[in-house]
């Protein structure tokens, strides 16, 4: 694996061109950051995400992007139900097994400045957050068994699980409800398993214009990282690159009383410990 902790990708300041970076400051939120007009400086990453070498040359942020681009991802897997609190709360049976929905790269979005883009089909006060820790694939493999999953993992990330719940609820396949674009920001950095150890032992929050909507737990995680790529992997080759969201804790906004949805100018944000905030504004699609 590379030798960065903490992965962006960013247009600088200097040039304007997309560069990869190691952030100067690991201890600081950069996704608050970035809203609040904080410099972010970072390190020049010379090569991909998967091979990329940290030079000693800084440059600045001038706007975050996506870590993973839609170039370097090659699909996006979901789990639905896969923490006890949002099975209880949706009323719904405890899997038997992982639930497996797919997204298409076109949800692939970034931190603030990028928009959760709400499309006139889903402007229908059903759109809802859900607050996710995202995984990032760093090699490729198949029949992965479970003691050696987390040696797949290149890093990970805060994603929203962006869903029309209305679209949703008409069929049992989710994918076309959930996988609208731009329904998949992630970000804003991209953090090592060296960091990250454990990824069972993170607190994870959705904060909906200043107030706390989703406060849970990695552990709570009915299948953990583990086993989701270990059964995943079964007869099906995970390629470098693909993404794993891991399913959301209870208090997502369809189940919320009063119903908590997603309007234009809202700002929405994912925060996990150890890797920072993921904040975006609601933008609804005039055409």
């Amino acid at each position: 694996m590379p030798s960065w902790t903490h992965l962006i990708r960013f247009i600088a300041v200097e040039d304007s061109l997309v560069h990869l970076g190691q952030l100067v400051d690991i201890s600081r939120d950069i996704g608050r950051d970035s809203v609040d007009g904080v410099e972010i400086a970072a390190f020049v990453i010379d090569g991909s995400i998967f091979d990329g070498r940290v030079t000693k040359q800084v440059m600045h942020v001038k706007q975050l992007l996506s870590p993973v681009s839609r170039e370097e991802c090659n699909y996006i897997r979901c789990l639905g139900l896969n923490y006890m609190d949002h099975a209880n709360e949706a009323s719904m049976e405890l899997p038997k097994a992982p639930i497996l929905f797919t997204k298409p790269r076109t949800a692939l979005s970034g931190p603030y400045p990028a928009a959760i883009n709400i499309p006139k089909c889903a402007q229908d006060d059903t759109s809802d957050y859900e607050a996710e820790l995202c995984v990032v694939i760093g090699k490729t493999g198949r029949d992965i068994p479970e003691e050696e999953a987390l040696d797949f993992v290149l890093g990970y990330t805060a994603s929203n699980d962006v869903s029309a719940r209305a679209l949703q609820f008409m069929t049992t396949q989710w994918s076309f409800s959930k996988g609208l674009d731009g329904s998949c920001p992630i970000g804003p950095v991209l953090v090592a398993p060296s960091v990250i150890e454990d990824p069972q032992a993170l607190s994870i929050k959705a904060i909906h214009n200043n107030n706390i909507v989703q406060d849970g737990h990695t552990r709570d995680m009915i299948f953990s990282i583990k086993k989701q790529i270990s059964y995943l992997s079964q007869g099906s080759t995970l390629e470098v690159g693909t993404i794993f969201l891991t399913g959301t804790p209870a208090g997502i906004g369809y189940f919320r009383e009063p119903r908590v949805i997603l309007r234009h100018g809202d700002e929405i944000s994912i925060q996990i410990e150890k890797i920072g905030t993921l904040v975006n504004k609601v933008r609804y699609e005039e055409r």
